[in-house]
């Protein structure tokens, strides 16, 4: 269940900057308990969020435990890694099949932030993707123009080829996004704003504000030309 605050708390800033600082086995094992007292604060966040978020959508991350990610870093390529991560972080998963799209949250001392998009889709979905940019342009300008993703999150980010995509029409009137290879948001916090109470609304209301963009390409993702489910 959430916690009756569900804030980050100050403790968990100081316990990731100070990982930061002496990233080893020993160190870790000898504040343990302050690990996992982070790690406790994180999953009553992430309990709250989901909370927030299923008044509004649908998130099939059952809870905050199954929501954050484990801190050790795969080292088995990398062995000249450091053996964990300096933040914690999670991700919320919708319904799917017929909701695309997740909820990422990152908090690291100095670099805390919010994602949303499709960071990798795959060749079947970026050819569905470009199809329906192609087609209904005026479309995603009004998704991505409207006040409340503008205003929150600003311009779309991620990779882009540096030519139209084989097949595209170069002169096309959305190339800008015809050429993207990633379709990502990104929203970044201070370290103030996260202690700040009413974080969890506040991020709550930044994943909202995702909701038409990421239900447009659920749709796009999940339907044929004609509207019906794919496979």
């Amino acid at each position: 269940m959430p916690s009756d605050t569900p804030t980050i708390q100050r403790s968990t800033l100081s316990y990731l900057g100070d990982l930061a600082k002496h990233n080893d086995r020993d160190w870790f094992e000898a504040h343990k308990a302050r690990y996992q007292a982070a790690r406790g604060n994180m999953q009553d966040f992430a309990d709250a969020l989901i909370v927030h978020m299923n008044r509004h959508d649908r998130i099939s991350t059952e809870n905050g435990k199954r929501s954050i990610f484990r801190i050790y870093t795969d080292q088995r390529f990398h062995k000249d890694r450091p053996p964990y991560k300096t933040w914690l972080a999670g991700y919320l998963e919708r319904v799917k099949p017929a909701l695309r799209g997740g909820y990422y949250f990152h908090i690291e001392p100095g670099n805390s932030f919010l994602g949303c998009g499709f960071y990798g889709p795959e060749k079947e979905d970026l050819q569905r993707i470009r199809m329906d940019i192609l087609y209904e342009h005026a479309t995603w300008a009004k998704l991505l123009r409207a006040a409340p993703l503008r205003t929150i999150w600003g311009s779309m980010e991620g990779n882009q080829l540096k030519t139209a995509p084989r097949n595209f029409p170069k002169a096309h009137a959305a190339i800008g996004l015809l050429r993207h290879t990633q379709f990502i948001f990104r929203r970044n916090f201070s370290d103030k704003e996260v202690l700040a109470g009413g974080f969890v609304e506040e991020v709550d209301r930044s994943f909202k504000a995702m909701r038409p963009w990421l239900n447009h390409l659920s749709e796009v993702l999940t339907t044929d030309g004609n509207g019906d489910p794919l496979g």
